[in-house]
């Protein structure tokens, strides 16, 4: 009798009661509602980078080939730029628009005959791509190309004259900041094969248009 009351109680005790569960099962559980939550969550909308912006510049630039000596070396002491470049940040590629202006003071200019230096007004329209090359929404590298009127106090030769016309092309790199403001370095050469030629190195800050 004795034998059978203790059997029936180990039966009780383990096969009614069932397997506990164990760690892994909970983790799976978790896993699992995790999962559910992440493919039900609604994707991540795009956000629209601000389409416009207006600002300063500033740089310096030399003459090249031919107009080495002609235009000499020197510094733009203010200019302005504007552009208009929508873009989205889940996009890579996008196209842009960019109006600039500056007045430069070149020394050791040979042109320079009345003047101690070559004061130049050179304005430009350009049209190109950006393209961002990494992670980031807020970093982005131009190309562009166009059209720039250049014109000079003194006479500039060999075809003496002081207003020009022709090509430039320019490289970039833009940083936005704090929402704002975008900061941009661009390498700039022009005129290309129509005048005087030279490369610059420009600085800028813009303030945010949307």
């Amino acid at each position: 009798m004795r034998r059978l009351v203790v059997t029936g109680a180990r039966g009780t005790t383990g096969a009614e009661r069932g397997p506990a569960p164990t760690t892994a099962r909970w983790l799976g559980a978790i896993v699992a509602i995790g999962l559910g939550l992440t493919i039900a969550a609604p994707p991540a909308r795009a956000e629209p980078l601000p389409s416009g912006s207006m600002g300063i510049l500033f740089g310096a630039g030399s003459g090249t080939g031919a107009y080495a000596h002609r235009l000499g070396i020197g510094y733009y002491q203010f200019g302005a730029q504007a552009a208009w470049q929508p873009m989205a940040t889940e996009r890579r590629v996008g196209w842009t628009l960019k109006w600039a202006f500056m007045f430069g003071t070149m020394y050791y200019a040979d042109a320079a005959r009345i003047d101690l230096y070559l004061r130049t007004l050179q304005m430009d329209f350009m049209a190109g791509i950006r393209v961002r090359p990494g992670a980031s929404p807020r970093r982005y590298l131009a190309l562009r190309g166009g059209v720039e009127l250049f014109r000079s106090n003194e006479l500039i030769g060999p075809s003496n004259q002081r207003a020009f016309v022709g090509p430039v092309a320019a490289a970039a790199f833009e940083q936005y900041a704090f929402g704002a403001f975008m900061f941009n370095v661009d390498v700039r050469y022009g005129l290309i094969g129509s005048g005087p030629s030279e490369i610059a190195v420009l600085a800028g800050a813009s303030i945010s248009v949307r």
